[in-house]
């Protein structure tokens, strides 16, 4: 029965990606799919990890760690992050003057943020990944990716991944003991990027932030037809209503590039509005 289910639902996505992403991320998914399988991806994620390990220890500034990011390839595997590499540079800059001892971020996908906060977080940050359990083809990302994510953490700082829906009360109960009663210094919110989802996002985890610690965005430019064909994408209506409130700043490489723009609010100046 289980393996009739398994079979059903492998039928049922395979056809979804087939239909809304095409052949290509269809068989790029399946085989990763018959790796898991197999067992030998486990075996390419240790590969993996090891061989970032010494890739980052060349890492010494913002510059050579983002290039790291965007460039990195491993047997087929990279954790290069969905982002403008302008905006994401400018942003680890930020992050870097209050070099935050505790990070949140709220979906990690191919990890490649993850990768970058650590690089400017503390050396003895706590910093946890919340995101779904990805599947054959699924959101989120798949267990085999955990021990390349665990390859991220420098000295001493420790990764905690919580592997579920960010918008289920049960998850920010994980988080909140993972704290043990500390506040988080940065939260970088890039999950559901539904309106409705965003805003919960914010609602439930803001709450966790330290007066004077950052909160930030990303995709809060409107998305154009190629970067979102469904018109799901609703960042930018959250962020145009939450800039009014707390004093912020907007970093986008191009108005008119037609997705990302990442947008940054101290939450330590709760009631300020700021004009530009």
């Amino acid at each position: 029965m289980v393996l009739l289910k398994e079979i059903r639902f492998i039928i049922k996505e395979g056809r979804r990606v087939l239909k809304e992403e095409g052949l290509g991320a269809f068989v790029k998914k399946a085989s990763r799919y018959l790796l898991y399988k197999s067992g030998l991806v486990y075996f390419l994620a240790f590969l993996t990890a090891r061989k970032l390990r010494k890739l980052t220890a060349g890492v010494n500034d913002i510059e050579s760690a983002v290039k790291l990011a965007f460039s990195f390839t491993y047997f087929g595997v990279s954790i290069r992050p969905a982002q403008v590499e302008n905006e994401i540079r400018e942003l680890l800059m930020l992050v870097s003057e209050i070099k935050p001892k505790t990070v949140l971020e709220i979906g990690t996908a191919m990890g490649g943020t993850l990768f970058l906060f650590c690089q400017v977080a503390d050396p003895d940050a706590t910093i946890i990944s919340v995101d779904l359990p990805g599947g054959m083809f699924g959101a989120g990302y798949p267990k085999w990716r955990i021990p390349i994510y665990r390859a991220f953490a420098r000295e001493r700082q420790k990764i905690y991944f919580v592997r579920g829906d960010s918008h289920d009360p049960a998850t920010l109960e994980k988080v909140k003991s993972i704290l043990a009663g500390r506040k988080v210094d940065f939260l970088f919110i890039d999950a559901d990027h539904t309106y409705e989802g965003v805003k919960m996002d914010f609602e439930m985890y803001s709450q966790l932030v330290r007066k004077g610690g950052i909160v930030a965005f990303h995709d809060i430019l409107p998305h154009d037809k190629r970067h979102d064909p469904d018109g799901l994408v609703g960042v930018h209506r959250f962020w145009q209503e939450i800039k009014q409130t707390y004093k912020y700043v907007e970093i986008i490489n191009d108005k008119g590039q037609g997705w990302a723009g990442i947008g940054v609010v101290y939450v330590s100046y709760v009631s300020v509005r700021v004009l530009h």
